[in-house]
């Protein structure tokens, strides 16, 4: 009972005694019995606990970018294997943004019932920009998804895009 809060009638160890209401004594007698138990616990948290956290949420760790593959050696196992990682969280990543987005145009298109096709266009338009985006960088990729596969998959696309036009309109022809 350091501080001189702790002194004050309606505290016991940190714990706030309700009003007494003047019903009957064996309230106070258990208002009191719960202080001294609860007392201590808020004691600890809010002198040891509390000074002593670290003041972050854990769900925002943010991990450091490593190097991509084609950044690595062709011997480096380890830098391969840290990018093979740093793919798998950022797929992770992004298919459960996918899923917050169809999430909420199904939301808003249970809310907006019958005209939801329509006053849910904006969401729809976002989800489906996505959805391509996901299927061009993990798409044809199977299971076992490997940081090399992938980095392939984007040079194969850019070689194609590059002599042919967008993915989708067809071959150009040759013409002579």
């Amino acid at each position: 009972m350091s501080s001189d809060s702790d002194a004050m009638p309606g505290k016991i160890f940190g714990y706030e005694k309700q009003v007494h209401t003047g019903r009957n004594s064996i309230e106070d007698f258990l208002e009191n019995l719960k202080g001294i138990i609860l007392g201590p616990v808020i004691w600890v948290r809010e002198t040891i606990v509390k000074p002593n956290q670290k003041d972050y949420n854990y769900y925002h760790e943010q991990l450091r970018r490593v190097p991509t593959v084609d950044q690595c050696y062709d011997d480096d196992r380890l830098c391969k294997w840290e990018a093979n990682q740093q793919l798998i969280r950022d797929k992770l990543i992004d298919s459960n943004i996918l899923s917050i987005l169809r999430q909420r145009y199904e939301d808003c298109r249970i809310y907006e019932s019958p005209d939801g096709i329509r006053k849910c266009k904006p969401l729809s338009d976002i989800y489906q920009e996505a959805e391509e985006n996901y299927s061009i960088k993990y798409g044809d990729l199977g299971v076992a998804v490997t940081a090399e596969r992938c980095y392939a998959k984007q040079l194969n696309r850019m070689i194609w895009e590059r002599r042919h036009g967008p993915v989708g309109t067809g071959m150009k022809k040759d013409s002579l």
